[in-house]
């Protein structure tokens, strides 16, 4: 399955969509899937002169990749610069997500870069890819190479990323893309940050660890088949709940979107 494939959507009615997903390396579906067809499904339902400018969604249950997955869209709202949708995502077992997202009429204002891209980052082509799907390229930033946090949180990760396949000129693919890559880092800031991730073994499951809820500001226009720098650090861990928040440049350094998700993290040994 290519990027194409991944993000098309077959229409039931005016409001009802159907999307699949492949078999994902731990089994099930991939959070940021479901989050990527459900913002195309709501795109789809909304005049193409608006585009979207946030989504905020829960992941409720894993997902089967032996079933396809229901997105029922709500119109919220439409109004004459920005509407608001609603999307239920739903398998045979019931909600698997639940997403709202906010779209706006191109406004022209002045703009403001208040965050920048990380310095002296190895780029992509100076680190190994790896990559657990064949949709997308990405590049990990070693530990070692991120600069110290500041005091403003405590794990940290970064990753180059792009998709595999040539996405075309329709922006709403670009957004649909980045949705999806943007749910590959934040767990990772969250475990990076817990003192148990020098203590488990990950190849025997001693951890839990699953994303609560996810999202996305987008900025930017952006071509998401080329290579973006996503960063994230852990701000906070309470409840078992570590919460993620960072950012995604353009290998130009110009800042595309912004990035946060809670996620679940728990210690699966066995306690004395």
């Amino acid at each position: 399955m290519n990027a194409h494939e991944l993000l098309a959507l077959t229409t039931i009615d005016t409001d009802t969509f159907v999307g699949v997903g492949p078999k994902y390396p731990w089994g099930g579906l991939y959070g940021g899937q479901i989050v990527a067809q459900a913002l195309r499904a709501a795109a789809a339902t909304v005049e193409s002169a608006l585009n979207p400018h946030s989504l905020r969604a829960y992941f409720i249950r894993s997902g089967d990749h032996n079933e396809p997955v229901h997105y029922e869209v709500d119109r919220i709202r439409d109004g004459r610069t920005f509407c608001t949708r609603r999307v239920v995502a739903r398998q045979a077992g019931g909600a698997i997500l639940n997403l709202e997202a906010s779209f706006q009429r191109d406004e022209a204002s002045v703009e403001i870069e208040g965050i920048t891209m990380p310095d002296d980052l190895p780029g992509p082509d100076e680190l190994q890819s790896d990559s657990w799907s064949s949709i997308f390229e990405r590049a990990i930033v070693p530990g070692a190479a991120m600069p110290a946090a500041n005091g403003r949180g405590s794990g940290r990760g970064a990753m180059w990323a792009r998709s595999v396949d040539p996405l075309g000129d329709d922006p709403l693919v670009h957004w649909c893309m980045l949705a999806y890559l943007s749910d590959d880092l934040p767990c990772d800031a969250v475990l990076a940050a817990h003192p148990m991730t020098h203590e488990v073994d990950h190849d025997r499951n001693d951890v839990f660890l699953a994303s609560l809820d996810h999202t996305i500001w987008f900025h930017r226009p952006f071509r998401a088949d080329e290579w973006h720098l996503y960063e994230m650090t852990c701000h906070s861990f309470v409840g078992g709940r570590g919460l993620a928040i960072g950012h995604v440049f353009g290998i130009d350094g110009v800042h595309v979107a912004t990035v946060a998700q809670e996620a679940l993290l728990r210690d699966r040994r066995t306690k004395p």
